[in-house]
C-alpha cells in the first residue's frame, strides 16, 4: 500500500471535518515558494529559522525546494499548550544556537493566527540584529488577525477554522497527516 493512500486510511483522518489543503496542493505551493526564496535570497547565505514544532515538516520540504546555499536554525515558543485558540503569553523554550547579527533572516512559520506570537518572536529577533528579517509562513488565518504585521510570503490563507495535518497539531496528534484538514468541533471542545 503507498504511503498516501496508508495516510488516508489512518484513524486519525475521523477527525478531521474536511481537507482543505491536498497533499498534492502543498506539495505545488511548496515548490512555488522554493523558487520564490531561491531568487530572492540568491548570493544573500540566508538563515531559515524554523518555529517548533509546527514548522519542521514545512521547513523539511521547503529546503529541499531551495536552490541557494542556506542555513538553519530552530526556535520553539508556546502560547497555545493544548488549547485551540492563542492565549497571548509567549515563552521561548528553545533559543536559536546561531548568532542573526549581520545575518538575513527567513522565519519559516507554519501558521500565523492572531499574530501576537510573531510580533513577539520579530521584535525578539530584530534586537539581535539581524541583516534583514522576513517572514513566510505556510498558513495564514486572517479572520483572527489582531496584529497587524508583514508577511513577506505565505502559502495559504485559511478560513477561522481548527487546522491539523503537515505538523500542525491538536494537544500533539495529527501532525503526520500529509494535508491540511479542519479538526472536527467535538474532538476539541
Amino acid at each position: 500500500m503507498d504511503n498516501r493512500r496508508q495516510a488516508h486510511d489512518s484513524p486519525l483522518v475521523d477527525d478531521v471535518a474536511e481537507i482543505l489543503i491536498s497533499e498534492e496542493q502543498l506539495e505545488h505551493r511548496v515548490r512555488e515558494l522554493g523558487a520564490q526564496l531561491s531568487q530572492h535570497y540568491r548570493d544573500l547565505n540566508p538563515l531559515l529559522i524554523c518555529v517548533l514544532k509546527g514548522g519542521y515538516l514545512f521547513l523539511a520540504d521547503l529546503t529541499r525546494q531551495l536552490t541557494i546555499r542556506h542555513a538553519i536554525d530552530f526556535m520553539a515558543v508556546s502560547s497555545y499548550g493544548n488549547d485551540t485558540s492563542s492565549s497571548g503569553v509567549v515563552r521561548i523554550l528553545k533559543d536559536l544556537d546561531a548568532d542573526i547579527s549581520g545575518r538575513h533572516v527567513l522565519v519559516v512559520e507554519d501558521i500565523i493566527d492572531t499574530g501576537h506570537t510573531l510580533t513577539y518572536l520579530m521584535e525578539n529577533l530584530r534586537s539581535r540584529q539581524p541583516a534583514s528579517i522576513r517572514v513566510c509562513s505556510l498558513l495564514s488565518k486572517p479572520a483572527r488577525r489582531e496584529v497587524e504585521l508583514p508577511v513577506d510570503y505565505v502559502g495559504f490563507e485559511v478560513p477561522d477554522e481548527f487546522v491539523v495535518g503537515y505538523g500542525l497539531d491538536y494537544a500533539e496528534a495529527y501532525r503526520n497527516l500529509p494535508f491540511i484538514g479542519v479538526l472536527k468541533r467535538d474532538v476539541y471542545s
